[in-house]
């Protein structure tokens, strides 16, 4: 059969009777009826806390020790939460429903591995927030032990990636908050040695105003302090001994008082304002004129949870009294000014202290704190230098 062949001519009038066919002049392929999977419409549920507070808060926990802070926050009624390891079997004990493994078998306290697995999945770990968390946000908070692989070597790219979800949703706070906790001594050289460059990072990421605030565990310091509290039960209470105040803070910051409100302006202002540390202490004898100021003062220069901190150097402050009915209708404004004042006086020059007075269900007088814009914790710095078996790294002369 002789092949027929077309001239260009009839060609291109073949183009434009198709092209005059289906009514435009741009088509450059005609797509068969190709049978696709149907379009569903996304599907976006605001997670929702269980507890009020005047800021909505998220918590990322990485690592063992960052999982378990995060799974304390979860037991108070917050649900913004995530929880991401580097080994499978780490997150099968944490009883919170959003759990992302990043890694095959854990990071064996090498902080690098864990910062390779993170690099690698770093958009599934963003997706993995932006569903664990939703969209109504307005800070993160990132929670790590200093001293494993995975929260250590994670701390500062999952800081990165919490910045990139705060831009992407619009958050309030253009800050990360991180929560670290520190070890033991008896943790060994290498844990102590991760600890001392995993804090020295955090500290550096303040100094550049990309987090605030920076809350520190000494759980060194934590084991002393509840020393007879059983094994099974420690973790649990250092990590709710700051979760714990930390909530009253943002709880008591959305409602009013009787007497004198901390306001939410007055917490976001200490969480913005760098290193922070929480306390809280009972007033037994709340009719002595001085022993209120005695409590302010006992849970201010111990520095609370966080060893080798120098609350001289803090710039702001927060305090609030709670007390029960008999105690506010008897005791004198005047003992309750004197501790406020109290406060003020330890810290540095100009600094600011916001207060507040509110009635409590207890018929007992509890001191609570919150204190910021704290100096870098030097001292715990060498500390962890000396028992990491670290050398100090030179000055550099030329600056």
């Amino acid at each position: 059969m002789q092949a027929k062949f077309r001239t260009m001519s009839e060609n291109q009038e073949n183009i434009q009777d198709v092209n005059q066919y289906m009514g435009a002049d741009t088509i450059d392929i005609i797509v068969p009826d190709i049978p696709l999977p149907p379009e569903e419409p996304e599907k976006k549920e605001e997670v929702e806390d269980t507890v009020d507070g005047a800021f909505k808060f998220a918590f990322i926990g990485a690592g063992q020790g960052g999982s378990r802070i995060a799974e304390t926050f979860h037991k108070l009624g917050y649900r913004k939460i995530g929880i991401i390891n580097t080994a499978q079997q780490d997150l099968n004990g944490i009883n919170v429903e959003n759990k992302l493994c990043i890694g095959s078998g854990g990071a064996g306290k090498d902080r690098s591995v864990a910062k390779k697995c993170f690099s690698e999945r770093r958009d599934d770990v963003l997706d993995f927030m932006r569903r664990s968390f939703g969209d109504d946000i307005d800070r993160v908070f990132v929670c790590a032990g200093a001293g494993g692989g995975s929260g250590a070597g994670t701390l500062v790219p999952l800081v990165e990636t919490c910045q990139e979800l705060h831009e992407a949703i619009g958050a309030d706070s253009k800050k990360v908050g991180v929560i670290l906790a520190l070890p033991k001594y008896s943790e060994g050289r290498k844990v102590n040695a991760n600890a001392h460059d995993t804090l020295k990072e955090a500290c550096d990421l303040v100094k550049k105003g990309v987090v605030s605030p920076l809350i520190i565990i000494d759980n060194e310091k934590t084991s002393k302090i509840y020393s007879n509290v059983s094994v099974s039960n420690f973790w649990q209470t250092a990590n709710m001994s700051m979760a714990g105040v930390f909530h009253l803070f943002n709880m008591t910051a959305s409602k009013d008082s009787s007497y004198s409100s901390f306001d939410s302006s007055d917490y976001k202002s200490v969480l913005d304002s760098g290193i922070v540390v929480f306390g809280a202490t009972p007033v037994p004898d709340w009719k002595d004129s001085i022993s209120i100021s005695r409590a302010v003062r006992g849970i201010a220069q111990t520095g609370s949870m966080s060893g080798g901190i120098d609350i001289t150097t803090a710039n702001t402050a927060g305090a609030i009294l709670i007390g029960g009915k008999e105690v506010l209708d008897n005791v004198p404004q005047s003992n309750l000014d004197q501790a406020f004042d109290q406060l003020t006086r330890i810290l540095s020059s100009g600094s600011v202290v916001h207060r507040g007075i509110y009635s409590g269900d207890k018929e007992n007088l509890t001191v609570f704190t919150i204190i910021g814009g704290i100096a870098s914790p030097q001292e715990k710095l060498d500390e962890l230098m000396k028992l990491g078996d670290l050398e100090k790294a030179p000055l550099d002369k030329s600056s």
